[in-house]
C-alpha cells in the first residue's frame, strides 16, 4: 500500500482520500487469490500494511500463526496499532524498508505486499528481499493495480485528463503504474522459477460506490500529495485539478457510471 523507508517519495501521501481507499481494503477484496495458500499456523509478513485492513483479515485466517505487517510511515504503523481488532493477538505492526527487511531468511510461510511495488523505484530488488525473508517452498504473493486497465463510463468533462496527470506525476516519483502487467517479468528478474500470474478487478457502479470512489479520486487529485505534486511540478493548474474533481463528481452522478480496476496478481514459490 506505501512505499518502504528505501525510497524517498510515496506518490499518494497520507491524505483521507488515500487512507479511507487504504481502509476499505480486506483479504477478501484485494488478495482473494491468496486465499488458498492461508492456513491455520502459517507466518505471515505484510509488506506495505498501510493501516492494516489486510494484515487483520490475515492474521485472522492463519492463527494462532504470527502476522506482522510493516510500513515506511510509522504514523501509518502507529494507526495499524490501535485498529487491532478485539480478540486478534497474532498481528504486530513495525516500521520497515522493503530493500532491507530486518528478518532473518527463510523467517515466513507467507510474504504478501499489496499496491506497493508500483511506488518504487526497484521493484526487482524489493522482489528479492521478499523473497530472501520467505521459506523455501514458501509463497511471495503480490497484487498491483494497473492504470492502463483502467475503464469507466461515461467520461464526462474535466474527468478524462487525471490518468494522463497522475501517470507524469508517479513515473516523475520514480513509480510505474502499469506494474500489474508487469508483475510476472519482474519476479523472473528476480530469480523466482515457478511464478503463477493472475488478474481480478474491483469494480465501483452503484450508487454508494460510485460516490465513495469518486471522493478517493477526484478528492485524491484536488487535495492530497498527487495534487501538490501535480502543481509544483507543472503537470497541472489548481484550476486544471478542480475541473478534474468537478468531472470525477459528474461521472459518481452518472445513473450508468461504471470503473473498473485491473489487477495483476502474482503467487511465487520461494
Amino acid at each position: 500500500m506505501i512505499p518502504m523507508a528505501g525510497e524517498a517519495t510515496y506518490t499518494h501521501g497520507h491524505h483521507e482520500t488515500v487512507l479511507s481507499a487504504h481502509r476499505w481494503r480486506t483479504v477478501e477484496n484485494s488478495a482473494a487469490y491468496l486465499i488458498e495458500h492461508l492456513r491455520p499456523g502459517a507466518s505471515v509478513l505484510d509488506v506495505g500494511c498501510g493501516p492494516g485492513s489486510i494484515t487483520a483479515g490475515l492474521a485472522g485466517r492463519v492463527a494462532p500463526g504470527r502476522v506482522v505487517g510493516v510500513d515506511a510511515a510509522e504514523s501509518v504503523v502507529e494507526q495499524a496499532t490501535r485498529a487491532i481488532p478485539d480478540g486478534v493477538r497474532n498481528v504486530e505492526f513495525a516500521v520497515g524498508d522493503v530493500y532491507d527487511l530486518r528478518f532473518p531468511d527463510g523467517a515466513f510461510d507467507v510474504v504478501h505486499a499489496h499496491q506497493v511495488l508500483q511506488h518504487i523505484a526497484d521493484p526487482v530488488g524489493a522482489l528479492r528481499e521478499m523473497r530472501r525473508v520467505a521459506k523455501p517452498g514458501g509463497v511471495v504473493a503480490v497484487r498491483e493495480a494497473d492504470f492502463g486497465g483502467m475503464v469507466w463510463h461515461p467520461d464526462p468533462p474535466g474527468m478524462d485528463a487525471w490518468l494522463p496527470v497522475y501517470y507524469r506525476v508517479a513515473r516523475g516519483n520514480g513509480g510505474e503504474p502499469d506494474a500489474g502487467r508487469r508483475l510476472a517479468a519482474w519476479a523472473r528478474e528476480a530469480g523466482f522459477a515457478d511464478v503463477r500470474a493472475s488478474a481480478s478487478s474491483w469494480c465501483f457502479a452503484t450508487p454508494d460506490e460510485r460516490a465513495w470512489w469518486a471522493e478517493s479520486w477526484g478528492g485524491r487529485l484536488a487535495r492530497s500529495a498527487v495534487a501538490d505534486t501535480a502543481v509544483a511540478e507543472g503537470h497541472a493548474t489548481r484550476d486544471d485539478l478542480e475541473r478534474i474533481y468537478a468531472g470525477w463528481k459528474a461521472w459518481a452522478a452518472a445513473e450508468d457510471g461504471w470503473f473498473a480496476v485491473l489487477h495483476g496478481e502474482i503467487l511465487c514459490r520461494a
